[in-house]
């Protein structure tokens, strides 16, 4: 079975407290995560909600999985393993190993308008991490 998986970082300010929203979907399971992650920028933001992903689809022990973000970065980066700016490869080599585990992983780009429940999750997060909760 396919598991779903809907991801977005977000930040208020570039730099500036971030957020990751992860929504999994599938096999009669339906997953909401908002997690806070510091101060980081957009881009960074989009890498740590893809590794926060990736371990929690290890830990529930899928097999195959289906990503979608809103982050071309991000897409372009797993599909062609590489990345322009250098700052973000130990990111990337981190997702590359962990996707590496899973029988079949998928990337794909989706409009913000196919991400919204991960981006509401994402802005709930850096809400919470101001709001000190």
């Amino acid at each position: 079975m396919m598991i779903e998986v809907y991801i977005d970082g977000a930040t208020a300010g570039n730099p500036g407290p971030s957020g990751a929203g992860i929504l999994i979907k599938g096999n009669g399971e339906h997953h909401r995560y908002a997690i806070a992650l510091g101060i980081m920028t957009n881009h960074e933001a989009e890498y740590h909600a893809l590794l926060h992903a990736l371990k929690i689809c290890l830990e529930k022990k899928y097999t195959s999985v289906s990503f979608r973000t809103d982050s071309q970065l991000v897409d372009r980066a797993m599909n062609q393993e590489y990345v322009k700016n250098k700052a973000f490869a130990p990111l990337l080599e981190e997702a590359l190993k962990l996707s590496s585990q899973f029988e079949l992983f998928f990337i794909k780009w989706v409009p913000s308008s196919q991400n919204a429940g991960a981006d509401q999750l994402a802005r709930q997060a850096i809400n919470q991490k101001e709001a000190g909760m």
